[in-house]
């Protein structure tokens, strides 16, 4: 039999890594980004009020707002120990809607993936969040400090930090 790597073989060759290539890129979530199979009714929460916010910098405040709203005996009141159990940063991008579309970590504590896990769900409960109404989508960026209690504060809003001895 004759197998020569024709034109034909080899495009329908590349097809066939790139599907499995893209295959493996693919969250395991409910949005894009995900990697956790953390799920929430991403867009059910209560609609907030809009954001006038006219950079991602400034929206900062209003989706960290939103979140400690949403989560009011989830945060760690005061200063946080010298020590915190994990620490993560996540970018969410989020449609002019405020619904959360795909988020990416740009630091993720994978020493503590149940971490990441409630952080991903944290975030679809949460949405809708504020509507950017004068950037349209935007994306959020902020860093979770996360206390083996399971209670946390956003660096945006953060109480600080105890010095350790």
């Amino acid at each position: 039999m004759n197998r020569q790597l024709t034109p034909r073989r080899l495009a329908l060759a590349a097809s066939v890594v790139s599907a499995l290539w893209l295959a493996g890129c693919g969250s395991t979530g409910s949005v894009p980004g995900q990697l956790s199979g953390a799920s929430g009714d991403v867009g059910a929460g209560p609609v907030p009020s809009a954001s006038s916010a006219s950079s991602a910098r400034a929206y900062r405040r209003d989706a960290a707002r939103h979140v400690y709203e949403a989560n009011r005996s989830r945060i760690y009141k005061g200063q946080l120990p010298p020590v915190l159990y994990a620490v993560g940063t996540l970018e969410v991008n989020i449609d002019a809607g405020g619904k959360v579309r795909s988020m990416h970590w740009l630091r993720a504590p994978k020493h503590a993936p149940e971490v990441i896990a409630e952080i991903e769900r944290t975030v679809l409960k949460a949405s809708p969040f504020p509507s950017a109404t004068r950037l349209g989508s935007v994306t959020w960026t902020d860093t979770w400090l996360w206390d083996e209690s399971g209670r946390f504060q956003l660096d945006t809003l953060t109480e600080g930090q105890q010095q350790g001895d």
